[in-house]
C-alpha cells in the first residue's frame, strides 16, 4: 500500500497520519480544534529505536561500540524511524497499522510496528520492535507536540512523579534521582505506577496522557507547544537501562491520550 496520508475518524475526533514522514501523527482534531502543533517536524513522532539523546551518539552492545549520527551535536537524538517512510499494513475508518524496517545507520535488523486506534474520546498508540536475527538494545517512546494555547488559554500541566532524573550540563541524566523541581522542563521523570500526566486548557479541554511505562520526559521550554513523552527508559537509556529485543521477545509499549470537553 502507498504511504499517502491517512485520516481516521470517530465521533467528532479526527486523526491524520503521515506514513511518508516518519510514521507520525500529523494532526488530532477534536470538534474541529487542532491539538497538535502543525509542521513537518511536529505532530507526534515515534522515538525508536531509542528515545531522547545518546551521549556522544555512542552505545555499547556487549563488547561492540556503535556510533550513531550526531543529529543533535554532540549527541544523537530520538532514534532513526522518524526520518524514514513507513509502510501501510492496514487501515480502516478508525484504526491503522504502519510498519518500518530498521536500516542504516542502525546496525541491527528489525521491524517496528505502530498501531493507532481512535475512539470519540481517546487515541491509543501501540508500538513494537521485533527481530528474527541478532538481539539488540532498544527503546520505544512518543514525542507529541501539543499546542500550548487552545481557545485563548494556555495548557496547565499536572502530574505527580516519584522522582526527577537530575539533568547534567550536557542535558543527559547524571544517574542521580532528585525531588521533582518546578518547570519549565526538558527533563525525565519517574512514575513507577505508570505515566499519568494531565494537560488542561481551562474552559476548552482536558487531556490525559497515560502509559504503563514508568518514564516520561516533559518538555515545555518552547512557547508554542508542550511535549509529554512516555518512553520505555530514560534518555541515554541504551547505555544505562537497555531493554533487549530478542527473536523470542519483542519490545512493546503503549500510550493512550484521552480527552474531555470543559
Amino acid at each position: 500500500m502507498s504511504n499517502e496520508d491517512i485520516t481516521l475518524t470517530a465521533g467528532d475526533a479526527e486523526v491524520t497520519l503521515h506514513p511518508g514522514n516518519g510514521g507520525r501523527v500529523g494532526g488530532l482534531r477534536v470538534g474541529g480544534t487542532e491539538l497538535l502543533r502543525q509542521g513537518e517536524r511536529f505532530g507526534c513522532f515515534p522515538m525508536v529505536p531509542w528515545c531522547g539523546r545518546i551521549r556522544d551518539g555512542r552505545f555499547r552492545d556487549g563488547a561492540t561500540e556503535h556510533q550513531m549520527p550526531l543529529n543533535a551535536a554532540p549527541h544523537a537524538i530520538h532514534g532513526t524511524a522518524r526520518d524514514g517512510a513507513w509502510s501501510v499494513a492496514r487501515t480502516g475508518a478508525d484504526e491503522a497499522v504502519l510498519t518500518y524496517d530498521l536500516v542504516d545507520p542502525w546496525p541491527y535488523t528489525g521491524r517496528v510496528t505502530q498501531m493507532f486506534a481512535l475512539t470519540p474520546d481517546s487515541l491509543t498508540l501501540t508500538m513494537s520492535v521485533e527481530t528474527y536475527e541478532s538481539s539488540f538494545p532498544a527503546q520505544i517512546g512518543w514525542h507529541p507536540w501539543f499546542n500550548r494555547n487552545l481557545g485563548g488559554t494556555d495548557a496547565e500541566i499536572d502530574f505527580k512523579p516519584a522522582w526527577q532524573e537530575e539533568r547534567g550540563a550536557d542535558h543527559l541524566p547524571t544517574g542521580n534521582r532528585i525531588d521533582p523541581e518546578p518547570g519549565p522542563w526538558d527533563d525525565c521523570f519517574g512514575m513507577p505506577g505508570g505515566v499519568d500526566v494531565t494537560l488542561t486548557w481551562p474552559g476548552a479541554l482536558r487531556l490525559k496522557v497515560t502509559s504503563p511505562e514508568e518514564w516520561v520526559v516533559v518538555y515545555d521550554e518552547q512557547e508554542a507547544a508542550v511535549c509529554v513523552e512516555p518512553q520505555t527508559g530514560p534518555p541515554n537509556g541504551l547505555n544505562t537501562r537497555p531493554r533487549l529485543v530478542t527473536p523470542l521477545e519483542p519490545l512493546e509499549a503503549t500510550t493512550t491520550w484521552s480527552w474531555t470537553r470543559l
